[in-house]
């Protein structure tokens, strides 16, 4: 733990769920409507650092957010990732999974979903199938 780290000591009034594990939150800066963040409570950067038990009880916390999420905001699909170095897009070196809302018309074409990092190469559909 490190007390610059904003996910190290998030009050607990904000976070939704917990296990021994892993916290949700709703994020501070969000994409869309109900989206969160599934923050493991050991200090830690990459995913691929987690403990087996770690990714098992954020992937049981993703879940239970998911139901919440579908319960209060009835989101037509979600987004999920997780931004794994600064390369990637990672601003806070505590890992978090982003869990996304997505509802119907909130973008003109959402295909290619998470592909859109790299605009020049999300569409795919274009390239492979000829396609609009």
């Amino acid at each position: 733990m490190t007390t610059e780290c904003p996910f190290c000591y998030v009050d607990e009034a904000r976070q939704l769920f917990s296990n021994d594990f892993a916290i949700s939150i709703a994020d501070t800066f969000p994409v869309t409507r109900g989206h969160c963040l599934i923050i493991p409570k050991r200090h830690f950067t990459s995913f691929f650092e987690s403990t087996e038990e770690e990714r098992t009880a954020l992937w049981v916390l993703a879940d239970q957010t998911r139901q919440y999420l579908i319960t209060e905001y009835a989101p037509d699909g979600f987004n999920i990732g997780i931004n794994d170095g600064v390369s990637a897009g990672q601003t806070i070196m505590h890992l978090h999974i982003h869990l996304i809302p997505r509802y119907l018309g909130d973008s003109a074409d959402p295909r290619g979903g998470v592909r859109w990092i790299i605009p020049k190469n999300a569409p795919y559909w274009k390239k492979e199938f000829g396609g609009t």
